[in-house]
């Protein structure tokens, strides 16, 4: 003859302190989560910049997030005299694949000083090679053959990559670098044959840097 089985009871406390720490982890873990964000989630870029994205396909814009921000690529755009429109519209023709170039960028400035965004801030560009996973870039059209930006451009750029280094907490010494820097390509042609010349214009981002936090 089988013995009886003695139920065991519950305590209730322990139930409760169980439930309750269920209860503390998830709300941890949808914490976590929501403090992770993309860096450039949710920022609003200045009202010169003008977005004209480019449509996502795997040769120019491939949607990859883009998840951290640790610096900024300056970049040239090779073709003298070309304009913005016209450099965003090449990086959209590659989306046929035609070529089979992977080309593009997160801002490009303009002869008159003209900003146009093609990539968000919170997707890579492909444009700096293996810095294209953590480094926003901009390329910078120019009116002749030697690559020195025109005076509007200089100008814009210097605001725009101010502006970027405040948003995102970089440092113009060490934090603003040319494509050059990263595969030794001449880009920015100008400022790898004159370093001189990009030193000024870094020193010239900290000084902007300044003027914009007096004016906010």
């Amino acid at each position: 003859m089988r013995g009886a089985r003695t139920r065991r009871r519950r305590n209730p406390r322990f139930a409760a302190l169980c439930l309750l720490l269920i209860f503390a982890a998830v709300g941890a873990a949808v914490w976590l989560w929501a403090g992770r964000g993309l860096p450039g989630e949710g920022v609003e870029v200045p009202d010169y910049v003008q977005a004209d994205l480019l449509t996502v396909n795997p040769w120019s814009r491939p949607g990859t997030p883009l998840e951290k921000i640790d610096g900024i690529v300056i970049h040239y755009v090779g073709n003298p005299g070309t304009t913005a429109k016209a450099n965003r519209n090449y990086f959209e023709s590659l989306s046929s694949g035609e070529t089979e170039t992977y080309a593009s960028s997160h801002f490009i400035v303009g002869l008159e000083g003209e900003v146009i965004q093609c990539i968000p801030l919170t997707e890579i560009a492909y444009a700096s090679n293996i810095r294209n996973e953590d480094t926003v870039a901009i390329e910078v059209c120019h009116p002749d053959e030697t690559g020195a930006f025109s005076p509007a451009a200089y100008q814009q750029v210097v605001e725009l990559t101010a502006w970027l280094c405040q948003t995102f907490d970089l440092d113009p010494d060490t934090d603003v670098i040319r494509h050059y820097d990263v595969t030794e390509k001449l880009c920015p042609l100008y400022y790898v044959e004159h370093p001189e010349a990009w030193d000024a214009f870094r020193a010239d981002i900290a000084a902007e840097m300044e003027r914009q936090t007096e004016v906010s």
